[in-house]
C-alpha cells in the first residue's frame, strides 16, 4: 500500500514537471537570443583572455536606405586604408609576441578581436558593443547565458569624437579603454571618463608643445585654422587658454574649417590668412580638411606663411606633393614619438589570404589589403571584373616585391602606440595574475583569478602599470589615464630635385623637474623662404628699451604702441604696459632702460667753488695770524696801546674762528658738521662783533672821560668789565645755541626738490626759529655797534677807531642784510656757497677796516707809529 502511494505520487510530480515545462516553453523561448546583428569587418583570435580592437580601415561608409519599409540594410564601408590595416595588424603581432614570452603572462594566452570602424562613429559603436556584449547569434541556456569569452579590455579608438561617444558607455560598465590616437584634452575628465587611457599625449600638452615652439621662434602673432569636431574645438579652447595664460602670444584670427567642400567659406578663410599680417598658421585639423584648403590657397597663391601642423597632419603623404611644396615646404609639426618594433617586417610579410579566407560576412581585412595591394579580385570576381581584363587574386603573390608604405617600418608613429597599449593591457593582466591570495588590493586582500576576470579589476591595475619597452620609453598613466608625454617636432624639407622628406629637428618632453622642455636642432631646419630663416610673426615690435606698450584700442594684447617713458621711471621688466618708478635714490638713464645712481651735490672740497671758498678761508685764517703776529710784536707802540690792544686781540682771535668755521659748510653733509656749522657760525660772529660794541664804548667813554667831569665813565670800562661783557653776549649766544641743538638740531638732508635727477645734501635747520633767532642776536649786536661807532663818528683824530668801527660795521650789516634774500632763493649747494661767501665776505670787511691803516702804518708809516705823531694828528684836524 505505502509503495503504491509513492508511486503515484511520483507520477504526479513528473506529470506537473513535464506541464509546466511544456507551459514555459510556449511563453519563453528556450534560448537567449540578440536583437539584432551587426555586420562587422573583423579578424579573430581564441585565447584564454581576449583583448579588442577598433581601427579604422576603411575611410568611408555606404549609408543604406532608413524608410523602414523593409528591414535597413547594414552599411558597407569601402575605400581601404593601408596604415589603418596595419595598425590592426600591428596589434595581431604584439598579441602573438607576447604570447611566445615566457615571461610575460607564461600560464595563459591572449587572444584578439578586430573590428574595422570605417572612420565612422556609428559603425565604430557597433564595433564596441560587439566586443563587450558578443555577436553570437544564439546562446543556449544552461546555468548562465554564456558563449564565447568576451573580452577584457580594448585598444582603440583612433578618433576623439568617437572615444568620447564609446568611453562614455564602456565606463559604465568599466570596461578599460586604451586608445591609441585620441588626443582631445576633454578625455582627462574622468568622472565621464573612468576607465579611458592612451598611450598618446592629450591634446592640452601638444598644445603646450605648440606654445613652447612659438616662444622659442619669437612669434607671438598667429592665425588658427581647427576642424569642425571635438578634436579642434577642444584644442582651440586650450591653445586659446594656455596663450591668455601664459601672455606668450595672440590670435591673428580664429577660422573653423567647414566639413564639406563649401567653397565660399574656404575662400573666406583664405582671404582672412592672406590679409592678415600674421606669417604662422596653427592648423588642429584633419589632412581631408587641409587638402580643401590648399586648393584655395593655391588658387589665391597665398605664399609666405609658415605652417604649425598638429600631429593629425603632421606626416600626411597625401599634402607632400610637388603641387603643394610650394606652399606647405618648411612646415613645423608635432609628430607622435616615433619608435622600433624589432620583428615586425618579417610578421607583416607573412600575411597571407589562405589564413583568413571568407568569413560570414563577405572578405576578411587581410583579403581586402590583398585585393588593394595586388589590384585583383578573389573568386567570385565582380561582375565585368574579367572582361575588362583585369585579373583574379591567386593567393601566392609576393608581398616583397611591393614597394609601398605597409611594410615601411621606419617611422612608426601611431603604430608604436598600438603596441604600447597592448602591451599595456598585458603587463597590466600579468600583474592581477602574478597577485598573492590574501595579499590583493580588492575586498577581503582578494585576487583576481583567471576564471572569474572583471574589467575593473584591470583598470586598478592598469592606472599602476610601469613597464619600458624594447625601444627604450616608459609606460605609465598618471591619475588621468594619460601617459608620460612627449612629442617629436617634425619638418617638411624641400630637397632641391622636387622630393620631399619628413625630418625629426627635435622633441618636446614633460618632466616633473622642467616641465615642458623644448630641444630643438635650428641647424636641420628647412626655412621656405628666400633668407633661409625663421620670419618675424608681431602684431608690433618689441617696444625699445625706455618705452612701455599702450594697447590699442579694440585689437589683442599683442598690438600696442610704444610710448617713452617719464623721466625718473624705465621699462617694468615684469610688465611691459607701465613703467617702473626708480628708487628714491636713483633716476632713469638717458635711454631709459634701467636706473642709475643719482648725482649728488654738495659744496664739495674737490670742485673749483669749494677749493676757492676753502683756500679763501685759510688765507683769511692766516691773514688774521699774521695780523695777530705783528700786533704781538709790536703791542708797546703808541698805535697798539691806542687802539685797546686786548680787545684787538680777542677781536682777531675771533675773526680767525669766524673764517675756520666756513670750512664746516664744505664736504658732504654729516650729522656733527650740521650740529656744529652754525653754532660755530654764531657764536664766533657773536664774539667778534661783542669785541667790537665793547672797543666802540669804550673809545666813547675815554672821550667823555677827556672832559671835565668824565673822569667817573671810565670806571664802568676797564679791563675786567670789557672781558665781562664779552663774555656775557658770547654765553647768550651758546645758550640760544644750545637749546636750538637740543630741541631740533639740524641734520643731513637728501634734497630732491630743486632737480629730480640730483640729490642735494644740505643741512635741514631743524628749527628755522632758532637759525632765525641766532640770526637775529648777531644782527642786534652788530646794529649797536653800528649805532654807537656812529654817534662817536666825530671825535678828535686821535680817537679816529669810532671811524674805522663805522665803516666796518656798515660792511658787516650789508653783508648779511643782502645775505637773506640771497640765501633763500639759492637752489642746491649754492646756498651754503652763498653762506660761506657772506661769512667770508663779513670777515674780511671787518679784518680789512679794523686792522688794514694799523698794519700799513706799523709796517710802512713807522715815523707815524709814535706818541706825538698820534697826538699831533688831533692838533692838526
Amino acid at each position: 500500500m505505502w509503495l503504491l502511494f509513492q508511486t503515484n505520487l511520483l507520477l504526479l510530480i513528473l506529470l506537473y514537471f513535464y506541464f509546466s515545462y511544456a507551459l514555459l516553453s510556449s511563453v519563453f523561448p528556450s534560448s537567449c537570443q540578440l536583437q539584432g546583428e551587426f555586420h562587422l569587418n573583423g579578424v579573430h583570435k581564441t585565447g584564454d583572455v581576449i583583448l579588442g580592437g577598433l581601427f579604422p580601415v576603411h575611410f568611408f561608409k555606404s549609408v543604406p536606405d532608413l524608410s523602414f519599409i523593409s528591414e535597413p540594410q547594414q552599411p558597407t564601408c569601402h575605400g581601404f586604408y593601408v596604415q589603418g590595416f596595419r595598425l590592426a595588424q600591428i596589434m595581431a603581432f604584439a598579441i602573438d609576441e607576447i604570447n611566445r614570452n615566457s615571461e610575460l603572462l607564461p600560464t595563459m594566452t591572449l587572444g584578439y578581436s578586430l573590428y574595422d570602424n570605417c572612420a565612422e562613429l556609428g559603425i565604430g559603436f557597433r564595433g564596441a558593443l560587439s566586443l563587450v556584449n558578443g555577436q553570437e547569434e544564439q546562446i543556449i541556456l544552461d546555468d548562465a547565458c554564456a558563449g564565447n569569452p568576451l573580452v577584457l579590455g580594448i585598444v582603440g579608438d583612433s578618433s576623439s569624437t568617437r572615444s568620447i561617444a564609446i568611453s562614455s558607455v564602456l565606463g559604465l560598465y568599466r570596461v578599460p579603454m586604451v586608445s591609441y590616437f585620441a588626443t582631445c584634452s576633454c578625455l582627462t575628465d574622468r568622472q565621464k571618463y573612468p576607465s579611458f587611457f592612451r598611450t598618446i599625449p592629450s591634446d592640452a600638452f601638444q598644445v603646450r608643445a605648440m606654445i613652447q615652439i612659438l616662444k622659442h621662434f619669437g612669434w607671438t602673432w598667429a592665425g588658427l585654422l581647427i576642424s569642425d569636431d571635438d578634436y579642434g574645438h577642444n584644442a582651440a579652447r586650450s591653445l586659446q587658454s594656455d596663450l591668455s595664460r601664459s601672455g606668450e602670444g595672440c590670435l591673428a584670427y580664429f577660422e573653423v574649417l567647414p566639413r564639406d567642400k563649401n567653397t565660399d567659406e574656404v575662400g573666406r578663410i583664405v582671404n582672412v590668412m592672406k590679409k592678415s599680417t600674421a606669417r604662422v598658421v596653427i592648423v588642429f585639423a584633419y589632412e581631408s580638411h587641409i587638402l580643401n584648403l590648399m586648393d584655395e590657397v593655391v588658387r589665391q597663391n597665398v605664399t609666405g606663411l609658415q605652417w604649425m601642423a598638429s600631429e593629425a597632419w603632421t606626416a600626411a603623404a597625401v599634402l607632400q606633393t610637388p603641387h603643394l611644396m610650394p606652399y606647405l615646404g618648411g612646415t613645423l609639426g608635432i609628430a607622435i614619438r616615433h619608435g622600433e618594433i624589432p620583428g615586425l617586417r618579417e610578421f607583416l610579410l607573412k600575411i597571407s589570404p589562405t589564413l583568413h579566407y571568407n568569413n560570414s560576412y563577405g572578405n576578411s581585412m587581410v583579403n581586402q589589403f590583398w585585393e588593394f595591394t595586388f589590384q585583383c579580385r578573389f573568386a567570385p570576381a565582380p561582375p565585368g571584373w574579367l572582361e575588362s581584363g583585369r585579373a583574379l587574386c591567386t593567393g601566392q603573390e609576393n608581398l616583397q616585391n611591393v614597394d609601398n608604405e605597409f611594410l615601411d617600418i621606419t617611422n612608426l608613429r601611431p603604430e608604436y602606440n598600438v603596441y604600447k597599449a597592448v602591451y599595456a593591457l598585458a603587463y597590466s593582466l600579468d600583474d592581477m595574475l602574478r597577485c598573492k591570495p590574501g595579499r590583493g588590493p580588492f575586498s577581503g586582500n582578494s585576487c583576481g583569478a583567471l576564471q572569474s576576470l572583471e574589467p575593473w579589476q584591470l583598470v586598478y591595475y592598469l592606472e599602476r602599470v610601469n613597464f619600458t619597452t624594447p625601444f627604450g620609453d616608459q609606460v605609465s598613466f598618471d591619475e588621468n589615464g594619460d601617459v608620460v608625454p612627449i612629442y617629436d617636432v617634425m619638418n617638411w624639407l624641400w630637397l632641391p630635385d622636387g622630393s620631399t622628406e619628413v625630418q625629426n629637428v627635435g622633441e618636446v618632453k614633460e618632466s616633473a623637474f622642467k616641465g615642458e622642455e623644448l630641444i630643438l636642432d635650428e641647424g636641420k631646419i628647412f626655412w621656405n623662404f628666400d633668407s633661409k630663416k625663421p620670419p618675424r610673426s608681431v602684431c608690433s615690435e618689441s617696444c625699445p628699451p625706455g618705452t612701455h606698450m599702450v594697447r590699442r584700442k579694440g585689437e589683442p594684447k599683442c598690438c600696442f604702441d610704444c610710448i617713452p617713458c617719464s623721466e625718473g621711471k624705465i621699462t617694468n621688466k615684469s610688465n611691459s604696459f607701465e613703467c617702473t618708478s626708480c628708487p628714491e635714490d636713483f633716476w632713469s638713464n638717458p635711454q631709459r632702460d634701467h636706473c642709475v645712481p643719482k648725482k649728488t651735490e654738495f659744496l664739495s672740497y674737490h670742485e673749483p667753488l669749494g677749493i676757492c671758498l676753502a683756500a679763501t678761508s685759510l688765507l683769511g685764517t692766516l691773514i688774521c695770524a699774521v695780523v695777530l703776529g705783528i700786533f704781538f710784536y709790536h703791542r708797546r707802540t703808541p698805535i697798539i696801546r691806542a687802539s685797546n690792544s686786548e680787545l684787538s686781540f680777542q677781536l682777531l682771535l675771533s675773526l680767525k674762528l669766524c673764517f675756520l668755521c666756513s670750512l664746516l659748510f664744505i664736504g658732504r653733509p654729516r650729522l656733527w658738521t650740521c650740529q656744529l656749522r652754525h653754532a660755530a657760525f654764531g657764536i664766533s660772529f657773536v664774539l667778534c662783533v661783542s669785541c667790537i660794541l665793547v672797543k666802540t664804548m669804550v673809545v666813547l667813554a675815554v672821550f667823555k672821560a677827556s672832559k671835565p667831569g668824565g673822569g667817573a665813565s671810565l670806571k664802568w670800562f676797564g679791563v675786567t668789565q670789557q672781558r665781562g661783557t664779552v663774555l656775557c653776549h658770547t654765553s647768550i649766544q651758546a645758550a640760544i645755541c644750545t637749546i636750538w641743538l637740543v630741541s631740533a638740531s639740524p641734520t643731513p638732508h637728501k634734497n630732491t626738490q630743486y632737480q629730480n635727477d640730483k640729490i642735494v645734501y644740505e643741512c635741514a635747520f631743524g628749527s628755522t626759529v632758532g637759525f632765525a633767532v641766532l640770526l637775529g642776536y648777531i644782527g642786534v649786536l652788530a646794529f649797536l655797534s653800528f649805532l654807537i661807532a656812529f654817534l662817536a663818528r666825530n671825535l678828535p683824530d686821535s680817537f679816529n677807531e669810532a671811524k674805522l668801527i663805522t665803516f666796518s660795521m656798515l660792511i658787516f650789516c650789508a653783508v648779511w642784510v643782502a645775505f637773506v634774500p640771497v640765501y633763500i632763493s639759492s637752489p642746491g649747494n649754492y646756498a651754503d656757497a652763498v653762506e660761506v661767501f657772506a661769512i667770508l665776505a663779513s670777515s674780511f670787511g671787518l679784518l680789512i677796516t679794523l686792522f688794514g691803516s694799523k698794519c700799513y702804518i706799523i709796517i710802512m708809516r713807522p715815523e707815524l707809529n709814535t706818541k706825538k705823531a698820534i697826538m699831533g694828528r688831533g692838533s692838526k684836524s
